[in-house]
């Protein structure tokens, strides 16, 4: 491969260059807008670890390679999940350091500062989910080694609790012992025939017609 960087009229500076694709293909293309000459040449450089398939290159750079193929095979909103706890959540802690040496420690290291920052647990599979799939995509399509995620253990649960609900028994039996509290009674009552959730109720002021088996909401 080579390149030749040269100054345009406007200022700004371009990159030819050519090089040999995955088919054996020889190409040459060139790309403008760079603000100096330097800038010009690490773009080359980066252009260069992506086509080289290397996984010494950093997990920036090899981002690029894994977004612009899963873009032709998943969904733009699957995406952009992907890209935003990419570039949210991973990126900032993982960017600059080269894919194979990335270890275990250092990826339960950032677990535990993302557990740190109260986030459910299945938000937190998600981000592990996506660390992971990117360094399964190496080690399957670019030679890297192992994916260190497996030995650090994943982190969250892929579906959250499951909330205790009352069987219709048990809403009776304690609907029975409050009889004598009516404004408990019928806030219950509404609760759980209508299956609004307490924060609902406390956030609208609900004006019972038990009789006309009507409920007002005034916002």
């Amino acid at each position: 491969m080579s390149c030749n960087a040269k100054k345009d009229p406007n200022g700004t500076w371009r990159i030819q260059y050519r090089w040999t694709d995955w088919t054996g293909a020889k190409k040459k293309s060139q790309k403008r807008g760079f603000k100096t000459k330097k800038e010009a040449e690490e773009w080359y450089a980066h252009f260069l670890l992506q086509q080289s398939s290397d996984p010494t290159m950093t997990l920036a750079d090899f981002w690029e390679i894994y977004k612009a193929d899963m873009e032709k095979r998943l969904r733009k909103t699957t995406m952009k999940q992907k890209e935003y706890v990419m570039n949210d959540k991973v990126l900032p802690y993982f960017g600059s350091t080269p894919i194979n040496e990335i270890t275990a420690p250092m990826i339960r290291k950032w677990q535990g500062e993302m557990m740190e920052k109260g986030f459910k647990p299945a938000y937190l599979k998600t981000i592990h989910n996506q660390l992971s799939a990117i360094l399964n995509y190496a080690v399957n399509f670019y030679d890297l080694c192992s994916n260190p995620c497996r030995k650090a253990g994943s982190m969250g649960k892929s579906r959250a609790d499951e909330r205790p609900y009352w069987t219709l028994e048990e809403f009776q039996r304690f609907s029975d012992a409050i009889m004598d509290k009516q404004d408990s009674w019928v806030a219950f009552q509404i609760l759980f025939w209508t299956g609004m959730r307490l924060g609902g109720d406390r956030k609208d002021s609900l004006e019972p017609d038990l009789h006309a088996g009507i409920v007002k909401r005034c916002l």
